[in-house]
């Protein structure tokens, strides 16, 4: 049987060893997934199964950055089982995350702040989600949750847990965000009414909401600059 091991590969093509003398920046997409993988199959390199593997998702990285372990194994890529599949997903989500706190450590001042920090954690998301930020009296971030995630088409979010998650957290702001797996970033009916319900609420607590975005693949939406919070 052929041994795929990387381990196993001349060292010109072994991405590791490539990524160590030459930088991350000198690999390409399938090499850096290939260090993921680790071993190839009987039939092909770990290069190879990572290069089908991105050929599955049309070599999109955001697209394969939305699949859970369960869809990556639907792809049925011979050479990625449930514990690659886990090694994927895991590493995908650790950068998405990683992205994440860079951008938390920010001071929220403009709409395009939040969106660039929301799309991170959101646009990778196949379901809608609701998610708060909760901010100090500077503009800070205290706490960032999120309160409901629901199908494909909508979800719903409960005022009051909104608000008790912004008492305990010692929040004087809030902005509101979901995203929209579709791709439009046109606020509905529905999305005007509840923002305007969980305002009216927030005001009684002394708590302000400063906005409530609305983010997708093709870009954010601001109830606060559209003048309509």
């Amino acid at each position: 049987m052929l041994n795929t091991s990387i381990k196993n590969w001349a060292e010109d093509d072994r991405p590791r060893e490539k990524l160590l003398l030459k930088g991350y920046t000198a690999l390409s997409n399938a090499e850096l997934l290939a260090i993921l993988i680790n071993n190839g199959t009987r039939d092909k390199s770990a290069v190879d199964v990572a290069k089908e593997l991105l050929g599955a998702v049309n070599n999109d990285l955001q697209k394969l950055g939305k699949l859970s372990v369960k869809e990556i194994l639907k792809l049925k890529v011979k050479g990625i089982g449930e514990a690659k599949a886990v090694t994927i997903a895991a590493a995908l989500e650790f950068g998405i995350r990683r992205e994440s706190a860079d951008r938390k450590k920010s001071i929220i001042l403009t709409s395009k702040d939040i969106a660039e920090y929301l799309r991170t954690q959101l646009q990778y998301r196949q379901r809608e989600v609701f998610l708060v930020l909760y901010l100090n009296s500077a503009h800070k971030i205290n706490h960032t949750e999120i309160i409901s995630e629901g199908g494909i088409t909508g979800t719903v979010a409960d005022p009051r847990i909104i608000l008790k998650r912004a008492i305990e957290h010692d929040a004087t702001r809030m902005i509101l965000c979901h995203n929209h797996p579709s791709g439009s970033t046109t606020p509905s009916r529905a999305d005007k009414e509840l923002t305007q319900k969980i305002k009216e609420a927030a005001r009684l607590l002394d708590i302000i909401v400063m906005d409530h975005i609305i983010v997708s693949e093709d870009g954010h939406f601001s109830f606060a600059d559209a003048g309509i919070l």
